[in-house]
């Protein structure tokens, strides 16, 4: 590489660490958590992701699959 090229990657780098620096020094540190909003909304939707896991896996082709899969691999000779 030549050092003219790793010069200005080396410029760019540099500016680009106290741009992000600077970014963090300055931000609002007031707003540390999640707030009771998030918290409801986070519920929800994990209860409704639980749900359709639920749906989907107590259906009949999800436990016929992994019962096939089971049987084949308990049947194979090593």
């Amino acid at each position: 590489m030549n050092t003219r090229l790793s010069t200005t990657i080396t410029t760019t780098a540099r500016r680009i660490r106290s741009a992000v620096a600077h970014r963090f020094r300055h931000a609002p540190a007031g707003d540390a958590g999640m707030s009771t909003v998030e918290y409801a909304v986070g519920t929800i939707a994990a209860a409704a992701f639980g749900a359709v896991l639920y749906t989907v896996v107590s259906g009949d082709s999800i436990p016929a699959a992994l019962g096939g899969i089971i049987e084949r691999a308990l049947t194979t000779s090593v």
